[in-house]
């Protein structure tokens, strides 16, 4: 197991930047003495060389979209090397566990488990059975605190192969990213993390991301995405890498993920962030609904989303929220006011239109399956959720044909503004009301600081 490339990490997707959920599994096995091989499925080709020399396939599937990627992967992974042993890493491997052992797999290893995964490294060495790596749901998350290498980059594509900063000056910007927490102190329902982290986060020391920023600044990278699933669950931590890394790289912009209820109470932070370099920070907002806000429980109510953009606004950060607007809670009229709030307050250009078209997903051991509010029909192994049906059809009709218009707006490359009409059109429609053309408020002037690629789970 220690020859170069006999252990191999596969990623699918990751938002279009390069991927922790190999970086960090890398450093933590070259620290053992492994040298294992990277191969990135969202900017190369599947690598027949490397996949015949690896005898063991590490397959991260830290999101939905990952997973669904990966289990496409595996039969022409299986073509060309059929005996090597498949393991699986990420938040999906524990909630999807059941149906990738039937895929074949030898181990699923989720939440804090790098460590597990060089374990099983040394087992598959000395030929020990790997049963006990099989973990399955919420109680086979490993939730030990880890000592965080500096996350080894060498094997992956060049940062111009990756999303990048569209930035206030008009030009295209290479953009790294780095994680200075993982886990979350929230339990939001929906959310694939609350269920494995139970309401834990774990601080990286900043001396490791201040380094791997500086190892990404030196390969042109002029803005960075921190990639925490909230960056301000820890404010004072945050603050403190922001700073490192200001003192270090003046010129380096940043993003980064807060919930509207953080962007509140720590608006005070804001403008200390937008200094140090802060451009734009993503915030699921999912709906305006308070019953939909109260199903999730998210934390924030209709009310402190103006707040929270309000907030952004005076700190000079630009806020692109993200969406859950088909729920089994949401109605035809929450759609369409949702559209009519995103115009009238002038949100429309910062959101991605694919944000118009989410619909939840349920996987399990999802906390929505403990409301009883929630009627599960099944589980659809292709879709990887629990599938649940809307009281009104016209809903789930509608978010069939807004996936479909958003979908083929992005295929041809068309201006967001005229995704959106159309999907106001169809909703109308939808609504039996009359189409009412809307036009965009004089004062927006262009969609902000954004990436190249659209955030998708």
């Amino acid at each position: 197991m220690r020859g170069p490339g006999e252990i191999l990490l596969v990623s699918t997707y990751e938002l279009g930047h390069q991927p922790s959920g190999i970086t960090f599994p890398k450093a933590f096995l070259e620290r053992q003495g492994f040298r294992p091989a990277a191969l990135d499925l969202a900017a190369e080709p599947l690598d027949l060389a490397r996949l015949e020399k690896a005898r063991l396939i590490a397959l991260s599937v830290p999101m939905h979209t990952a997973l669904r990627l990966a289990l496409a992967a595996v039969p022409a992974i299986r073509r060309a090397n059929g005996q090597a042993k498949l393991a699986f890493h990420g938040l999906y491997a524990l909630l999807e566990a059941p149906l990738l052992r039937s895929r074949g797999a030898c181990a699923t290893l989720g939440a804090e488990c790098e460590e597990e995964l060089v374990a099983l490294a040394l087992a598959l060495e000395r030929g020990e059975d790997t049963t006990p790596f099989l973990r399955v749901g919420r109680a086979g998350a490993t939730l030990a605190r880890l000592a965080f290498p500096v996350p080894s980059r060498e094997g992956l594509p060049a940062l111009t192969s990756y999303a990048r900063l569209l930035g206030p000056d008009g030009g295209a910007h290479l953009a790294g990213y780095s994680e200075a927490s993982r886990g979350c102190k929230h339990l939001c329902r929906h959310c694939p993390i609350a269920p494995l982290y139970r309401g834990r986060f774990f601080a990286i020391p900043v001396e490791v991301v201040e380094e791997d920023v500086a190892r990404q600044v030196a390969r042109g990278a002029r803005h960075i995405t921190f990639g925490d699933p909230d960056f301000l669950n820890g404010p004072r931590h945050a603050l403190r890498v922001a700073t490192a890394l200001h003192r270090r790289f003046p010129g380096v912009t940043f993003d980064f993920t807060a919930k509207i209820e953080h962007l509140r109470k720590e608006a005070r932070l804001l403008p200390e962030l937008r200094e140090r370099g802060a451009l734009f920070v993503v915030s699921a907002v999912e709906s305006l609904s308070d019953l939909v806000l109260e199903k999730l429980d998210k934390g924030h109510r209709r009310a402190d989303v103006f707040e929270a953009f309000e907030a952004c606004r005076r700190a000079g950060l630009a806020l692109r929220p993200s969406l859950v607007p088909f729920t089994p809670w949401a109605t035809l009229d929450d759609y369409l006011d949702l559209l009519d709030t995103f115009h009238r307050e002038g949100w429309l250009d910062a959101l991605d239109p694919v944000q118009l078209s989410v619909r939840l997903l349920v996987p399990p051991g999802s906390l929505l399956l403990d409301d009883p509010s929630f009627v599960a029909e099944g589980f659809d192994e292709a879709a990887l959720s629990f599938c649940w049906r809307h009281p009104d059809p016209r809903v789930d009709r509608l978010q069939e044909k807004v996936a479909a218009r958003v979908e083929a707006g992005k295929v041809s490359a068309e201006p967001p503004a005229a995704t959106v009409a159309a999907v106001r059109a169809l909703a109308e429609a939808a609504a039996g009301r009359p189409h009412v053309h809307v036009s965009r408020p004089a004062a927006l002037v262009s969609p902000g600081p954004r990436l190249s690629e659209s955030w998708f789970c």
